[in-house]
């Protein structure tokens, strides 16, 4: 019988400030805290056969590094750049240096907040946007990232 495949690995960074999620703006970003959102990933990864690695920084240039360790490490990057969305363009440029699908994830809808943050330098390397929908938008992004994942013959259906 053949060896099964191992798990399509789904890299989640996370940008600065979300360290302080639960903390920091509640009515904004809600009371769950990035140990929530770790382990809603890991649930939702364990039901659709990925696994993950989940990682948070404050700081643009390891962002930056870990963006680039996927390449040929990783099937596919799940990504809250945070801050970094709106002023970015070296992240930009290494996510679409990496090719692999990007899901970009934010918790509150920016289009319904500051002028500034409208704006995705992100959204460029993205596959895919999904944002306003709290910490469950990291679930749905799993979820996305399994169906373009089957769709690419990558992910074992059965």
């Amino acid at each position: 019988m053949p060896e099964p495949l191992p798990e399509p690995l789904i890299v989640i960074l996370n940008g600065p400030n979300l360290n302080m999620l639960g903390l920091r703006q509640p009515d904004i970003y809600g009371s769950a805290t990035l140990d929530d959102v770790e382990a809603l990933c890991a649930e939702a990864a364990e039901a659709l056969g990925l696994a993950i690695d989940f990682r948070q920084t404050n700081g643009e240039g390891e962002l930056i590094s870990w963006v680039q360790e996927c390449r040929g490490r990783a099937q596919g990057i799940v990504i809250n750049p945070a801050g970094y969305t709106h002023s970015s363009v070296a992240l930009m440029d290494a996510l679409l240096a990496v090719e692999l699908p990007v899901i970009e994830v934010h918790i509150s809808n920016i289009h319904r907040r500051e002028e500034f943050r409208h704006h995705s330098f992100v959204s460029r390397a993205a596959t895919g946007v999904i944002c306003g929908l709290g910490v469950r938008g990291y679930a749905l992004a799993l979820t996305a990232m399994a169906g373009l994942l089957d769709q690419a013959g990558v992910l074992d259906a059965d």
